[in-house]
């Protein structure tokens, strides 16, 4: 019979026990070669001893592909950090202001291999007011510019801005940056926006990071400041 003086030991009790016993293997080390558990990789028993050093062998091969991860993506990064470079430079060789916007569209398919780009910028300077790239704009385009605080990326749900781009049909994931004067994060009206877009459903979806993006859209709005 079971009395709050005879609980009997369980399992927990057991495993409490060993781990604030630490010695307790020390003073029964037979029982290290003696303990039989079934392999995970195969039929067979192994010892307690086997088992634990192959539980340590999964953890350093799970640790060893975690570090490989963490250097292709440390190295993906500093692609991209080159990338954004170069195109950082190319908007700094630009001098004629007027061949600015499709300067900087042809680079961003360049570095970073975006099949489509469109710009369109509005309240530009009178000198500026009949090109291409700031004509064409709606009030709606413009209202929803400014409403979006940061990049928007995902699929291509019959946006206006996609007739801007060379071939609309072949857009079927887009990112739509907004172009806004102040640093990373400004909440004035947007003057402007940059459209990416590709064939591929899955290249800019809703789930990915927008960090780059964003940079993209700080930088093109200082270097197309210059025509407003």
């Amino acid at each position: 019979m079971t009395t709050p003086f005879t609980n009997p030991i369980t399992e927990d009790d057991i495993a409490n026990y060993l781990a604030n016993t630490p010695d307790f293997f020390e003073r029964h080390a037979e029982l290290l070669a003696t303990v039989q558990l079934n392999s995970p990789h195969s039929n067979r028993a192994v010892s307690l001893q086997e088992r634990q050093a192959q539980m340590l062998r999964e953890k350093i091969k799970m640790l060893e592909h975690r570090l490989m991860d963490m250097m292709r993506n440390g190295h993906d990064n500093l692609l991209l950090t080159d990338k954004l470079l170069q195109w950082a430079r190319s908007l700094f060789m630009a001098t004629d202001p007027l061949a600015l916007p499709g300067e900087m569209a042809a680079e961003i398919q360049d570095q970073f291999a975006v099949p489509q780009v469109g710009i369109k910028v509005w309240d530009v300077a009178p000198q500026f007011a009949q090109a291409d790239f700031a004509q064409g704009v709606s009030d709606d385009a413009k209202l929803f510019a400014s409403s979006l605080s940061e990049p928007f990326c995902g699929v291509n749900t019959g946006f206006e801005v996609v007739n801007w781009l060379a071939d609309p049909q072949a857009a079927a994931s887009l990112a739509i940056l907004p172009l806004r004067s102040g640093p990373l994060g400004s909440t004035a009206p947007a003057f402007g926006l940059l459209v990416l877009a590709s064939p591929d459903a899955q290249r800019f979806n809703s789930t990915m990071g927008t960090d780059l993006l964003a940079r993209i859209a700080e930088l093109a709005s200082a270097a197309l400041s210059k025509l407003r």
